[in-house]
């Protein structure tokens, strides 16, 4: 079975073909990124997602099933075969969800359109979270309001940390507490514990937790109030929060890690502040939420670092594992210059291992698609 695995944002269209009758070996992928406006590198110029999904059929081989790494379905978890009750939930959330559900819709509804026989199906990213103790998952509000609303910490990055915590324990199968730290455009921190979550930063929308390359991270809600006395419209808050806010806002950089860290390492850069300013509160960021992790795991066998921050950063994964020897976590300096491979970069004295382990969410995706489709056969 040929399973496309897509992958999107509210500007990009990531995909991967995989044959799992030959053990999920990737047989084709691509990458879009500025959907909406013209590609500087290439030119090209995609009105929408349903403008690429037109372009790539053609060039793609023979599509058995689609996997979406689904963001948000509120109450609906797991992978699921995409129905219109699924559609129209998605759109329920969509408002807590603005730059993941729409797209997804979207590009749902031009497959059905394309490949009208291509059975699809929706691995929300919540699913790996649903082991969190409920006394981890509710918010301080009114009961009424988690019942009548779903409003909860359902987290998020699920097919990433579902990956590392199989794939730990494949290298490391007597560490039982991992901590798996998803760094990248979009962040988070999970704790593990026999491969099932207990803890994730995010709350009930991907726009807080750890702060992100563009996104606010964890916010005092009652700051709203400052904002509005000041003029501000709530709809160009929430657009700030949204859009202006995490590395961008503080550093006024980039929101890209590297470019802050060029002007942070210059100290006549006239960011140089800022830039600093912003590395520091991600790293604090990062540690609190390790911490956090730690404590509901019981401690830490096995802490991993993913995704393009965390394969790739090695002056980040320093900062953030500094001090760490009262938690038995010891980074190895000179193992940590490694970049962007399956690498353990722990000094000897670590009580607990330490891992660059680059995630493969696609591979996840594609197996649980396989899962749904097969069960619905032998039911």
């Amino acid at each position: 079975m040929n399973v496309l695995v897509a992958n999107l944002g509210s500007t990009s269209f990531k995909f991967k073909v995989l044959d799992s009758d030959k053990n999920f070996t990737e047989i084709s992928k691509g990458s879009f990124e500025r959907i909406g406006q013209t590609d500087a590198q290439t030119g090209t110029n995609f009105s929408d997602h349903a403008h690429v999904i037109s372009h790539i059929l053609p060039t793609l081989p023979r599509i058995d099933a689609i996997g979406f790494k689904a963001v948000h379905g509120g109450p609906i978890s797991g992978a699921v075969r995409v129905t219109q009750h699924v559609l129209d939930t998605m759109q329920e959330f969509a408002d807590v969800a603005p730059a993941h559900n729409p797209p997804y819709i979207s590009a749902m509804k031009a497959f059905a359109e394309k490949l009208p026989d291509v059975p699809q199906v929706a691995a929300f990213e919540t699913a790996f979270h649903q082991t969190i103790p409920l006394a981890r998952q509710i918010f301080a509000v009114p009961y009424e309001w988690f019942e009548k609303f779903g409003i909860r910490r359902y987290g998020f990055h699920g097919a990433s940390h579902r990956y590392i915590a199989g794939r730990a324990h494949e290298l490391a199968p007597t560490a039982r507490r991992v901590i798996s730290c998803h760094l990248g455009g979009s962040s988070s921190v999970t704790g593990i514990v026999d491969q099932k979550s207990v803890y994730n930063s995010f709350g009930m929308t991907a726009q807080t937790g750890v702060m992100h390359n563009n996104r606010v991270g964890d916010f005092d809600t009652f700051a709203l109030l400052k904002l509005l006395a000041s003029g501000m419209q709530l709809d160009q808050i929430f657009q700030t929060l949204g859009k202006k806010s995490g590395l961008l806002g503080i550093s006024g950089v980039s929101n890209d890690m590297r470019d802050i860290e060029i002007a942070a390492a210059n100290d006549n850069d006239q960011n140089y502040t800022r830039a600093r300013l912003a590395i520091d509160a991600f790293i604090e960021d990062v540690r609190r939420h390790i911490g956090a992790a730690m404590f509901a795991c019981g401690g830490c066998d096995l802490l991993a670092f993913t995704a393009g921050i965390g394969e790739n950063g090695a002056a980040i994964r320093q900062l953030i594992c500094r001090d760490l020897a009262f938690a038995g976590i010891v980074l190895d300096e000179k193992l940590n210059i490694t970049r962007g491979k399956e690498f353990r970069i722990n000094a000897d004295s670590s009580r607990a291992q330490i891992w660059i382990m680059p995630t493969n969410e696609e591979l996840v995706v594609a197996q649980q698609t396989v899962q749904v489709l097969s069960a619905e056969i032998t039911a």
